[in-house]
């Protein structure tokens, strides 16, 4: 079964191109949603114009390219990712009998937030999300903003209530980070350590003072 990710319009593309690479690395399938404002952030961040007609050859050089932007970084074999319009609410994630792990939404906007807290439903990534509470798989959500208004936090909460689990896109430094790659890779392993996906996206804390960095404590 494979995991649904979905991408939403916020600021932060490279999170969801680690955790798409780191998916796909675990052997995991991967159903991708990108909605249309993602498409727009994506083009601001990365120069790439996602396009449905061409979507396979838009993902490989979306995933070879590193949090700088260097392209040819990475090299991700997409075999496994099916790839549904954010239009098409007859898709396969938009049912409940549709067999999935569960749901992945990397970056999360605000905007998206409320919407699956709401329940709106108005695009195929809010649907999946939708029917991915009401089966009680798996929801994590990466969201992406600062600072957060009260409304969002409130938001946050329901989602919480609901059951998904909320991973803010905050990266650590313990893990003696020395690139933009590394932070980015450490936000993307926190998404998947909450949906239980085995990586080797950053180095864990062992409870040693400067374990992280290799630098001696005195």
């Amino acid at each position: 079964m494979p995991w649904i990710v979905g991408v939403s319009g916020a600021s932060g593309t490279p999170y969801a191109a680690a955790v798409l690479r780191a998916l796909l690395e675990a052997g995991e399938s991967v159903d991708l949603v990108v909605s249309r404002a993602s498409r727009l952030t994506l083009l601001d961040e990365t120069q790439i114009a996602f396009r449905d007609a061409h979507w396979q050859d838009d993902l490989r050089e979306w995933l070879a390219r590193g949090a700088d932007g260097k392209p040819g970084s990475f090299d991700a074999d997409i075999a496994r990712v099916r790839y549904w319009n954010a239009g098409d609410l007859a898709a396969g994630p938009s049912s409940g009998s549709y067999p999935v792990k569960g749901m992945l939404i990397v970056p999360a906007s605000t905007a998206c937030v409320a919407g699956v807290a709401l329940g709106l439903s108005k695009d195929l990534l809010q649907r999946a999300a939708s029917v991915t509470l009401k089966e009680r798989r798996k929801l994590v959500v990466a969201v992406r903003e600062t600072p957060l208004n009260g409304q969002t936090l409130r938001h946050l909460v329901t989602l919480d209530d609901l059951g998904a689990t909320v991973v803010p896109a905050s990266p650590a430094f313990y893990a003696g980070a020395t690139h933009i790659q590394d932070l980015v890779d450490f936000v993307a392993g926190r998404v998947l350590d909450a949906a239980g996906v085995e990586h080797r996206l950053y180095r864990r804390w062992k409870g040693e003072l400067g374990g992280g960095s290799g630098t001696p404590t005195t």
